[in-house]
């Protein structure tokens, strides 16, 4: 249950999102063992009922949740049945606690007409973790109210560095759509220290090899029919949330200026009769002989000035020494 102390932030908070349309979201604890004994289990689902009477309070829109490790079961079949029961029973908690028939006037407006949040199975970022992207799928696939929750950085880091290119990106959201049919992706982001396929640690994104410029790059070229939420996980949480605002925006701007040359091209090939790939042949000479001037001009300015040689000039004759007169001496007259 919710500490009463914390009860009248978490009341504003949801009151706050409902009168400004802001989606809230939630995390549940970050250490879980659904997979460990039944003390384990009994103690991790302790902490998410805590979590489910936040989200009702906040009126959040996803519950992200761990696993934990895989257990004495290990991989397989086996435990992802196992994993799937233990949610679709945290499905049924959510709706229970979402609509209690014997509150007749509840205190949270949204809980009426709402509908209870989704609960997010986010994938593990270390190998004896239970949360690789295909179990994740198939639980979520076989679970009604759950949704894949794709941290890239744990992807990225359980993958050996795999995600580095659009395509890479590209791959991910289709396979998801191709398992589980959705179109909408819950992710989050962060830059990541990883070694030996586990997750070491979050880092500021500049100093990851995550990168988000592919990332942004895929939503704004091939993502259009994506309904996608992105969360900060940075230490820089802020920053890098800005961070990752301003790159969508930058690569929409590259769009944009691509499209009004490709534009460019098409009415100057109708009107002068010239290919497409003329053009862009031409458009090549022409900022090569640009990049050229702009280096040639840069060198003249780069090079030192000739320094004058000293001008001659005539060096003044000594003066005369005086002449040499003879003393006047006092003598007496003979």
């Amino acid at each position: 249950m919710i500490q009463p102390q914390h009860f009248d932030q978490y009341w504003q908070a949801g009151v706050l999102a409902e009168k400004t349309g802001f989606e809230m979201n939630i995390h549940g604890p970050y250490y879980s063992e659904l997979l460990g004994g039944r003390v384990e289990l009994g103690r991790s689902l302790a902490k998410i009922e805590a979590t489910l009477q936040a989200a009702r309070t906040i009126n959040a829109r996803h519950v992200t949740l761990h696993t934990g490790h895989y257990g004495e079961t290990g991989r397989g079949r086996e435990t992802n049945e196992t994993v799937a029961n233990i949610f679709s029973s945290v499905v049924d908690r959510l709706e229970t606690i979402w609509h209690d028939d014997d509150d007749e006037f509840p205190v949270f407006p949204w809980i009426k007409n709402g509908t209870p949040s989704k609960v997010g199975i986010e994938t593990s970022g270390r190998q004896e973790l239970w949360g690789s992207l295909e179990e994740v799928l198939e639980v979520v696939n076989h679970v009604e109210g759950t949704i894949p929750v794709l941290n890239m950085a744990h992807i990225h880091a359980r993958g050996h560095g795999s995600m580095r290119t659009s395509e890479d990106y590209g791959e991910l959201f289709d396979q998801v759509r191709e398992t589980i049919g959705t179109k909408e992706f819950y992710c989050h982001f962060s830059g990541v220290e990883h070694r030996g396929g586990n997750a070491q640690f979050y880092t500021q994104i500049k100093k990851s090899d995550l990168n988000f410029e592919p990332l942004a790059e895929f939503i704004v070229e091939d993502g259009g029919w994506l309904d996608i939420t992105l969360i900060s996980d940075s230490p820089l949480l802020e920053h890098d949330a800005m961070y990752m605002l301003q790159s969508i925006e930058k690569s929409r701007h590259k769009q944009i200026e691509r499209k009004a040359r490709e534009d460019r091209r098409r009415a100057l090939a109708l009107q002068t009769g010239a290919s497409i790939e003329d053009l862009k042949a031409r458009e090549a000479e022409q900022a090569a002989l640009r990049t050229g001037q702009k280096v040639e001009s840069a060198e003249e300015e780069s090079a030192p000035e000739p320094t004058p040689e000293p001008e001659a000039k005539a060096e003044p004759e000594p003066a005369a020494e005086p002449e040499a007169k003879p003393a006047k001496g006092k003598g007496k007259g003979k």
